[in-house]
């Protein structure tokens, strides 16, 4: 079985590939002989994401003659998970009068109700704010007035501080009806934090998984007792799996591609091929494969650690700096699994230093220059020019395809950028809450371009050549925001910079090895 978060489909997915996208595309297959329902058709438009899973058997939804596979899709398609010819949800919740769809609509009662009342609360409190522009506290001459007998004075007082209470009561009331309408918001809004919970609780304790060896556990006894992601258990790998399981199918390799636009803010291409997600899938999926034989994903292996450390070279030395070439697949920094890197490398190398070493990061798939300082002093020096932005780094990229007739040879792209909440470590871009992200960019060959990145995120250069908005294009064998290929074809080749000790401008450079 391929492994679902690093693979390159296999001949026989392609197959089943190919007879499901001629059904989709309304020509004649061997996956069905009904024609493609029009509302469907201009759903999946929209953007969506199918699967196939081929497998050993065969039962009423298996299609092919050579090769064996059933087909699926993530979510639902026109508000169903049930349409003729794919694998049924996991477990279906959508019923008209069923429990969920009671209880969701209470749900929704609860959103209008709370937008309803913090309208009531503005509106309140603006009419609040003209009351007290037309209504100011009363002032009053100070102690007795010329000619004012006591008498006079003490009735004169008495009535002004009446009318001092009678303001202060105004006030309060004012006060009082927007305190307990705020009372009312915040009760609102715990409830329906509780119902919410307790409905995804209810929701996710039907998701009952199956694995390989027939064993059974719900998506919350999965993830350790904690709520999943939202959508969990509704995306194609679960679905195809818990499909085969039950109908007694044995799973040989599957395939996840995209049909249709490209969503806002993610990176999905018109029949790309993709992994699964880490967020959604990675707990579930770990479950269900347990019991067979899945490849080994690179991306987590610590066997070639070695000879990634062997291949890190030196290009230049001295008492402050030392500048590195990293190979594509070596981390900057250890991760959570404690894995060699660039960072242990050169502790082994300079284990006196007193210097955190690391002033700048590369992504494990790209390769090229890094700067190392030996000192405090360097260290702090190189992070200032690269805060301030003085520091000159230009990379090589060879994108997908080549760049189409029009599009500009060099530009600035200019995305803001945030981590994908449910999937890292995938980025993605927000107009509204995404930092500033800037990169330039000049075409040297048909597919291939410099980039010089402005800003330092994650992802950056990956994510700016992919999405519809930038370049449009993944750059080759990314197999987070494209297709996968022998590795990725990103290496940081030029970096320049002020020696922290001499002030003098140095250039580095390391040509791609593609």
């Amino acid at each position: 079985m391929n492994n679902p978060f690093y693979y390159s489909p296999s001949q026989e997915c392609l197959i089943a590939t190919k007879q499901l996208t001629d059904w989709l595309e309304g020509k004649p297959s061997p996956f069905s002989d009904k024609r493609v329902d029009d509302s469907f058709r201009k759903e999946i438009g929209k953007g969506k994401m199918f699967g196939v899973l081929v497998v050993d058997g065969h039962d009423d939804l298996t299609k092919g003659k050579d090769v064996k596979y059933i087909a699926g899709y993530s979510g639902q398609i026109c508000g169903r998970a049930d349409w003729d010819g794919f694998v049924p949800a996991v477990f279906d919740y959508l019923q008209p009068d069923g429990y969920f769809k009671r209880h969701e609509a209470e749900i929704t009662q609860l959103n209008n109700d709370i937008k309803a009342k913090a309208t009531r609360i503005t509106d309140l409190d603006s009419a609040q704010q003209l009351e007290r522009k037309a209504d100011k506290r009363p002032t009053f001459t100070k102690g007795r007035r010329e000619g004012e007998s006591e008498g006079e004075y003490v009735r004169r007082r008495q009535f002004e501080n009446a009318e001092l209470h009678r303001w202060k009561l105004r006030q309060r009331e004012s006060e009082k009806e927007i305190l307990e309408e705020k009372d009312r918001l915040a009760r609102l809004r715990t409830l329906r934090r509780q119902e919410s919970d307790d409905l995804q609780r209810w929701l996710f304790r039907h998701f009952r998984m199956l694995n390989s060896k027939g064993e059974s556990k719900d998506l919350i006894e999965i993830r350790g007792g904690g709520i999943p992601p939202a959508g969990s258990g509704e995306c194609c790998e679960p679905r195809l799996l818990q499909y085969a399981f039950l109908h007694g199918l044995r799973p040989k390799a599957m395939a996840m591609f995209w049909w249709g636009e490209s969503p806002k803010g993610e990176v999905r291409h018109h029949l790309h091929f993709y992994p699964a997600c880490n967020g959604k899938c990675k707990p579930i999926l770990k479950w269900m494969l347990q019991g067979m034989d899945v490849d080994d994903n690179p991306l987590e292996s610590e066997s070639e650690d070695d000879g990634l450390i062997a291949r890190l070279q030196t290009i230049y030395e001295d008492n402050d700096i030392c500048i590195a070439c990293k190979p594509a697949g070596l981390l900057s920094v250890p991760g959570k699994s404690g894995r060699a890197s660039v960072l242990t490398a050169m502790r082994q190398r300079f284990p006196d230093s007193p210097s955190p070493l690391i002033v700048h990061r590369l992504d494990m798939a790209t390769s090229g220059l890094m700067v190392i300082a030996k000192t405090l002093q360097a260290y702090h020096d190189l992070q200032r020019q690269f805060a301030n932005h003085e520091i000159r780094k230009r990379y090589v990229a060879v994108l997908s395809h080549p760049m189409p007739y029009g599009t500009p040879k060099e530009g600035v792209i200019s995305l803001p950028i945030r981590p994908d909440l449910d999937d890292r470590p995938r980025q993605v871009v927000d107009m509204e809450h995404g930092r500033e992200a800037m990169t330039y960019y000049k075409q040297v060959d048909t597919n291939r371009l410099w980039l010089w990145p402005r800003t330092g995120r994650t992802h950056q250069l990956r994510l700016h050549c992919a999405h519809k908005l930038g370049l449009d294009d993944p750059i080759k064998g990314d197999t987070l925001y494209g297709t996968g290929s022998d590795r990725l074809y990103l290496h940081a080749e030029a970096i320049t910079f002020r020696h922290p000790t001499t002030g003098k401008t140095m250039t580095f450079t390391k040509k791609a090895p593609f």
